[in-house]
């Protein structure tokens, strides 16, 4: 898969056009893949590529980089994920002042029409864009007879009388319920990234981690969790225990993802890992000294193989 970031001109892989949807596509829950599966399909009956479009930062990080939503996927996690499911291009400009201010017809005619030479539109019926949100599906439909490309819109996925939406997603995982927010992404919650040299606090206490950065403004999961790790050992999948926090015991600052594998002493500094949530433990929280942490994290690494193994 292509990532194009700043194009000037016609992306050149899009010589002929694409089949494009739009949004913000935070976790790829099962209602954005019911929107990419029909992009996917109609791409191969148009025999072009297929495009995703969405933006970094995104448009609430921008406009309230404060308290901005959580979010489910960092940069290179999308990719990833869109690149696996067969996305051909994926294109994200960045998201800036000159941009939120565009009206629906700027938009639509600069990044679909004069960009990706758009031919068709998949996007979900709750679809709004351009300056203040002003833009709708009609202005898709009436610049599209204007300008020769198609859209159709795809309804929302509902489970158990409930609209599955990134935020909710969101709210499941802040509220623990880590089985809830895989019921709606498909698939257990996932982190990935660079294990990085840390304090080695954790091997200090007979407890050694592999440290990954969070890579996100603010992460969707905080505290002690069962966990299951991929990449670490080549296609196996190796239980554990995992912290997502600042490591208040010890004055941290900076939040980060901290995975102790049991039964594993490797080296993997370097690797690129995937982290799944499977169930909340506990909050993080606060020890008096590290004699008392060391106590509460074997009875956490307990709890979890127990967990993992039923």
């Amino acid at each position: 898969m292509r990532l194009i970031r700043k194009p000037r001109h016609r992306i050149p892989e899009l010589a002929d056009g694409c089949v494009a949807t739009i949004g913000a596509f935070d976790g790829l829950h099962i209602g954005h893949r019911r929107i990419l599966d029909r992009v996917l399909v109609k791409a191969r009956e148009f025999g072009l590529p297929a495009l995703v479009m969405s933006f970094d930062p995104t448009p609430k990080e921008f406009f309230i980089p404060d308290n901005p939503p959580a979010r489910l996927m960092c940069m290179r996690e999308k990719f990833m994920a869109l690149d696996e499911i067969g996305i051909d291009v994926f294109f994200c400009p960045r998201f800036n002042r000159e941009l939120s201010r565009q009206t629906p017809d700027e938009f639509i005619d600069e990044f679909l029409v004069r960009l990706t030479g758009l031919q068709h539109m998949v996007i979900g019926d709750d679809f709004r864009f351009a300056h203040k949100r002003s833009g709708s599906v009609a202005d898709l439909q009436r610049r599209g007879a204007e300008q020769g490309f198609t859209v159709e819109q795809v309804g929302s996925v509902i489970e158990r009388d409930v609209r599955v939406a990134s935020s909710l997603v969101r709210e499941r995982l802040r509220d623990g319920d880590c089985a809830g927010a895989a019921e709606l992404l498909g698939r257990p919650y996932r982190m990935s990234g660079q294990v990085v040299e840390g304090e080695k606090l954790g091997r200090t206490l007979g407890m050694p981690t592999a440290n990954v950065r969070l890579k996100r403004m603010l992460s969707p999961v905080r505290g002690i969790f069962a966990v299951r790790v991929g990449g670490a050992d080549g296609d196996k999948w190796l239980n554990g225990v995992a912290s997502v926090g600042t490591r208040p015991t010890v004055d941290g600052v900076e939040p980060l993802l901290e995975v102790h594998i049991f039964d594993f002493d490797r080296d993997i500094y370097g690797a690129q890992i995937q982290v799944e949530f499977v169930a909340k433990l506990r909050d993080e929280e606060k020890f008096p000294d590290l004699e008392s942490l060391k106590e509460q994290m074997f009875r956490d690494a307990a709890e979890a193989r127990a967990m993992l193994r039923a």
